[in-house]
């Protein structure tokens, strides 16, 4: 929840600015976290009962997380920004804009893939082991998982270096 207050927050900074054009959300190197934090996110963006993601259990039995509409902004136009790094709960947050078509995904590569949901369990000698709990689809029905997301517009790694600002790898597209 921490994630989706900071966006909140941000966001009313920017509309206490003016009027947002675009915005952009950079997700290059964002290596994700836990799931509820990219669904509560995505929902920001989406119309209620919007599908954000279904978790399906190793019995085939689906959990089904739609957007509730409170608060969403759903009309300032968004991109988001990705590469091979954006994972996990970055992925779940752009799979559901991209499938609900509520954002232009950018990036120079499909990203990471990891569709799965993970538990970790802490050990009694200070280890962990991750225990995988369920597979996520996007509102689409996409397994990611291995494969990644595919950018809307691929852009050359050469016009988007790692350390590039989002506006240098966006020249030319908004």
């Amino acid at each position: 929840q921490e994630t989706a207050s900071q966006v909140i927050d941000a966001l009313k900074e920017l509309k206490n600015r003016g009027v947002i054009e675009t915005l952009v959300m950079d997700l290059r190197g964002n290596t994700g976290g836990y799931m509820p934090a990219g669904v509560d996110v995505a929902k920001l963006f989406l119309a209620p009962k919007a599908r954000v993601i279904s978790e399906v259990d190793k019995t085939g039995r689906a959990t089904i997380y739609v957007a509730d509409g409170i608060g969403s902004d759903t009309e300032v136009p968004l991109v988001i920004l990705v590469d091979k790094r954006t994972a996990s709960a970055s992925e779940i947050f752009t799979a559901a804009l991209q499938d609900n078509h509520r954002a232009i995904v950018v990036g120079t590569s499909k990203t990471f893939g990891k569709g799965r949901i993970q538990n970790v369990q802490n050990l009694g000698d200070g280890s962990g082991i991750a225990v995988t709990k369920a597979k996520y689809m996007t509102p689409d029905g996409r397994d990611i998982h291995g494969v990644g997301i595919t950018p809307d517009i691929l852009i050359e790694p050469t016009t988007c270096g790692k350390d590039d600002t989002a506006s240098v790898c966006l020249a030319g597209i908004i």
